[in-house]
């Protein structure tokens, strides 16, 4: 999977730093999180097409994180696309995406909106699943997390030679995980295979203060993707705003045990990101500060 990052400001952008936007690419389909304003602008300079099967979901209905799905829309109806958009959101998403529609042309495509009203799956398919947590922010606010299912472990070929396997479909079909049955014996993954190897995890906090709820959701994850507006020194608007400072970001990212932390939804009071990042290294190591179009692949965990 590779992550790419559309935009990495706060709640204006600047001219370094775009709206909030990021596209998780897993094979063909773009799993995308926050549409602020200039994405689709953002999407054209980072390569990637506006023709593929997409699912999005916003985070909230603030300007900086939804104004940008409206213009997407359009251009994906002025490209004629085909392919059924999937988004998801809070509620009063419906609402919103309708008022712009009915002013300026629905989609010529279609698309299917989601409001999230609970926590927990929201969409689950072969091979993962996102989650959603509510978020700690002056409205209604979701942070997601993106969780793949367990892998099959390493193939042994050398063992399924001396089980009288031969080289070919099956083989396939076992590293795929699947049960396979020849002149009436049934071969198991786990006969050829070593131990399953957990999924890859990306989790994406939104705007939000610290809180358990996405502790838990980001435990163990892969790359923590999670927002940096202030600077401790301003630890009380952040309070009262529903924000985080890189100090707590990096406290949440500690406390989850994750792999890498990404701080995105930087403010623009903070044109150089030094400040940013000395201070979340003083308590997480594995930490970056994110830019426009920076991107970051999270590779499959090993096999043994």
């Amino acid at each position: 999977m590779r992550i790419t990052f559309l935009g990495t400001g706060g709640s204006m952008p600047s001219k370094d730093r775009g709206a909030s936007g990021v596209v998780i690419r897993r094979g063909r389909e773009l799993l995308m999180f926050d549409c602020g304003e200039g994405t689709q602008r953002q999407m054209v300079k980072a390569g990637i097409g506006f023709q593929r099967p997409m699912r999005l979901f916003i985070t909230h209905l603030h300007g900086d994180h939804v104004l940008g799905l409206p213009a997407l829309l359009q251009s994906m109806s002025l490209l004629r696309r085909e392919e059924t958009l999937h988004v998801y959101g809070p509620e009063g998403l419906v609402r919103f995406v309708k008022a712009f529609s009915e002013s300026l042309g629905g989609p010529v495509f279609p698309v299917i909106m989601y409001e999230i009203t609970e926590p927990g799956v929201i969409h689950e398919e072969e091979g993962y699943r996102v989650e959603a947590v509510k978020a700690v922010h002056r409205t209604h606010s979701w942070s997601y997390g993106l969780l793949e299912s367990p892998r099959p472990g390493k193939f042994n070929p050398e063992k399924a030679k001396e089980l009288g396997l031969p080289e070919g479909p099956a083989w396939n079909r076992l590293q795929l995980g699947e049960e396979v049955e020849i002149d009436g014996v049934l071969f198991k993954p786990d006969m050829v295979c070593g131990p399953p190897r957990d999924g890859r995890k990306i989790v994406y906090s939104g705007d939000t203060s610290p809180n358990d709820a996405l502790i838990e959701l980001a435990r163990g994850a892969d790359v923590l993707i999670h927002e940096s507006t202030f600077l401790d020194e301003l630890s009380d608007r952040a309070e009262e705003d529903g924000h985080t400072t890189a100090a707590q970001a990096a406290e949440v990212g500690k406390k989850a045990r994750v792999g890498r932390l990404v701080l995105t939804h930087i403010s623009s009071r903070y044109p150089e990101p030094n400040a940013v990042l000395a201070e979340a290294k003083k308590i997480f190591e594995n930490v970056i500060v994110a830019y426009d179009f920076m991107e970051l692949d999270v590779p499959l965990k090993k096999a043994f």
